[in-house]
């Protein structure tokens, strides 16, 4: 009886942070989004990822007496940190500027996509499922339904700068997870979380002054620090740290779903506090794209089961 409440225990804990994942991250594309408003978005990445990685280096190093990663172990971080925070994150961040919040956190589901495509192309990976395919061919046009709609109220060469950022952005998180997953390091994923973002608050500020993306630190409004701050404990900490968990106690199926629901939650909440374009036709698309997503996950998750099984049969 007693382990039966603890497992009850640990799944419900583990629903609950699958929920603080979905929203958190739906939610930051629309904050993000309000503090580019008052303040260069490369800047303000720098910042999120400096109060953010600062704060967890220094857990695990002086609390948790981690030492510092090696020399070998600083070059993985720092590809990772270039791939995942600087470009992935510092883009994305930079695209919402010309974008709606909604738009950009749909492109970015679009990931594992372009991971079956990099996948294919540069590792030579055997045929792609039927299926996979026409998850492929489902979700673009998805996008492509959401991006027609949104041409009729956004025109102009930066509504098309935000598409090509956020893009790259989205391709740039596909490798890295690319990367990470055949370049796995024995370092706690927490700490090296926090490396990463430490080291691309550093390459970020640095962009920042080179493309003028710059402002004094003083003519920063308390409500854009009220929303860094925001960005920093609960998208870069809080959100992660609850996904990680997610990853080790639920399937992961389950534990993915967030990809599925946090452009919806951008799409409402960017509509409702910013008063960006919400119709039928964009959620129409939203949905298109989202199950061309799943048919993908699906059919990669199946083609992998199926490998599985026929190498243990042998």
């Amino acid at each position: 009886m007693l382990i039966q409440k603890i497992r009850k225990s640990s799944r419900a804990k583990a629903y609950l942070a699958l929920f603080t994942t979905s929203f958190v991250w739906g939610t930051t594309w629309v904050f993000s989004k309000a503090a580019v408003m008052e303040m260069p978005a490369l800047q303000m990445a720098a910042i999120r990822q400096f109060i953010a990685g600062l704060a967890m280096v220094a857990f695990f190093v002086f609390y948790k007496k981690l030492s510092l990663p090696s020399a070998k172990e600083f070059r993985w971080l720092f590809i990772m940190s270039l791939l995942l925070f600087v470009i992935a994150n510092g883009f994305s961040t930079w695209g919402v500027t010309y974008i709606s919040s909604g738009l950009a956190a749909l492109i970015g589901t679009l990931y594992p996509l372009s991971v079956v495509l990099i996948e294919a192309v540069f590792y030579k990976q055997k045929q792609i499922p039927s299926l996979a395919v026409f998850g492929l061919v489902l979700g673009l046009m998805g996008v492509g339904l959401v991006l027609y709609e949104n041409a009729f109220v956004n025109t102009g060469l930066h509504f098309g700068w935000g598409l090509v950022l956020s893009v790259l952005a989205m391709l740039s998180w596909s490798f890295g997870s690319v990367f990470l997953a055949r370049k796995k390091q024995t370092l706690n994923p927490y700490y090296s979380l926090g490396w990463q973002m430490l080291l691309s608050s550093v390459l970020l500020y640095i962009l920042s002054l080179a493309l003028k993306q710059h402002i004094p630190i003083g003519a920063i409004s308390l409500k854009t620090w009220g929303i860094i701050i925001y960005l920093a404990a609960l998208g870069s900490i809080i959100a992660f740290v609850a996904f990680l968990y997610t990853l080790k106690k639920l399937p992961q199926a389950i534990a993915t779903l967030y990809a599925y629901i946090n452009p919806l939650v951008a799409m409402f909440i960017g509509s409702w506090l910013l008063g960006e374009t919400l119709n039928r036709y964009i959620l129409g698309g939203a949905f298109v794209t989202l199950l061309g997503v799943f048919l993908v996950n699906y059919s990669i998750r199946k083609a992998r089961k199926s490998t599985v099984l026929n190498s243990s049969e042998q």
